[in-house]
């Protein structure tokens, strides 16, 4: 165990002289896999960074959620969308009967969307995005207030004038004045607001509410129609604990069915979505991007690959003589096959460390101005170092094998 311990360090040794040696060889030994681990662990890092942010905004929408619709949230291509239009909206009352006779709901809410103009003193923004919303909704979806309350179970029930702002609403109306407790006018009714919302950051789907207005329900009757199609109102369940997704849906579809006298053969007028829908449309799509950067950086790879084995049996021809003379004087096939595999792999795990660098790099400048957190993981790192080390043994094999071979006497006269 240990000769053979001695064997390897021996060769790792002569095969980093042998590198130095021939800077500029290895230089360029380096580039073609550099540029293979950087195009396959580049892909797959900015994949896990836009996995990461669409499903942290569709996280945002609420887990363990069943939300009733007109709309689903993915339409088959055999469904007429005419179909749909004709569906009624959700309303008010279908959700004090679902709040009444839901078993598996621990909370349940009404929501909807439109626009106002929201103004404050000579600072106003037009079509400002307004979101009703029913006392609940803070049990569903995840948010925190950097400053001011969450409004209470009296202003959502008598319909107060207050609302809860965005921080991009805030900034654009109120600059560094403290939002909470001033007057703002929202289509042109005056509104107290109570809160500021934290910092979200652009979500991917809209689901940030750093440009959203929230008021209560029984607010926005005084504003708008509840039944107009384009507000697209949603009533949602959140299910208790140890209750699944598909039980919660299946008590959800009774209920509804009910209140809309639907006959057992009658196709139902209402969606129910949940987020897991969302995560399973994307999954097709990352392992579809992901075999693109696989494909596509394996190209480089193979490039790579070649480079580094013609460089070695370059290498091999050049030391020759060398290689009889270590032969001649005791060197084994085993010693020799081993310093120039390392050869290789050294020359590839470097490259590949060196486009791994590239890519730590790159990240933290998309991170830093761009504002699209890119982290290069430490599986990647990990898979970036075991392509490498992989294409130096493949690569490096053959020609380390034929320098192994060498007859002795022959290797000397050349």
């Amino acid at each position: 165990m240990f000769k053979q311990a001695r064997i390897l360090f021996e060769g790792l040794v002569f095969a980093v002289q042998a590198l130095a040696v021939n800077k500029l060889r290895t230089l360029l030994s380096l580039m073609g896999v550099t540029i293979g681990i950087f195009s396959i662990v580049s892909v797959f890092t900015l994949v896990d960074a836009l996995e990461g942010e669409i499903r942290g905004s569709i996280q945002e929408l609420g887990e363990n959620v069943v939300y009733v619709e007109k709309w689903p949230w993915i339409m088959g291509s055999d469904y007429p969308w005419w179909e749909f239009v004709n569906r009624p909206e959700v309303s008010l009352k279908e959700l004090e009967q679902i709040a009444a006779r839901s078993e598996f709901a621990s909370a349940t809410g009404f929501e909807l969307d439109f626009s106002k103009t929201i103004k404050f003193k000579s600072n106003s923004i037009q079509g400002q995005d307004i979101k009703a919303i029913t006392p609940q909704y803070d049990q569903v979806r995840s948010f925190k207030l950097a400053d001011g309350r969450y409004m209470t179970q009296q202003e959502f029930r008598s319909g107060s004038p207050v609302c809860i702002i965005g921080d991009y609403v805030a900034y654009v109306l109120f600059g560094s004045i403290n939002p909470v407790g001033q007057q703002v006018k929202i289509g042109g009714k005056s509104t107290t607001v109570v809160g500021v919302f934290a910092r979200e950051g652009d979500g991917m789907f809209g689901t940030s509410l750093d440009e959203t207005v929230v008021i209560p329900v029984n607010y926005a009757q005084s504003m708008i129609n509840l039944k107009m199609r384009w507000v697209s109102p949603k009533i949602f369940a959140k299910a208790k604990e140890g209750v699944s997704i598909p039980q919660l849906k299946d008590e959800m579809m009774v209920i509804m069915r009910s209140l809309r006298r639907l006959k057992p053969k009658e196709d139902q007028n209402f969606a129910l979505n949940e987020i897991s829908i969302l995560s399973r449309g994307f999954d097709d799509f990352f392992a579809f991007i992901g075999m693109v950067g696989l494909i596509i950086g394996g190209f480089s790879i193979l490039v790579g690959g070649f480079g580094i084995a013609n460089i070695m049996f370059v290498s091999v021809k050049e030391r020759t003589g060398v290689i009889g003379i270590q032969k001649s004087l005791g060197a084994r096939n085993s010693f020799i096959l081993t310093q120039f595999l390392a050869e290789a792999i050294i020359l590839c795990v470097i490259g590949g460390g060196v486009g791994l660098f590239f890519i730590f790099l790159i990240g933290m400048a998309i991170t830093v101005f761009a504002d699209f957190e890119v982290i290069l993981s430490l599986r990647n790192i990990i898979l970036g170092f075991g392509i490498s080390a992989t294409i130096g043994l493949i690569s490096g094999f053959v020609p380390a094998l034929s320098a192994s071979r060498l007859n002795p006497v022959e290797a000397i006269r050349r």
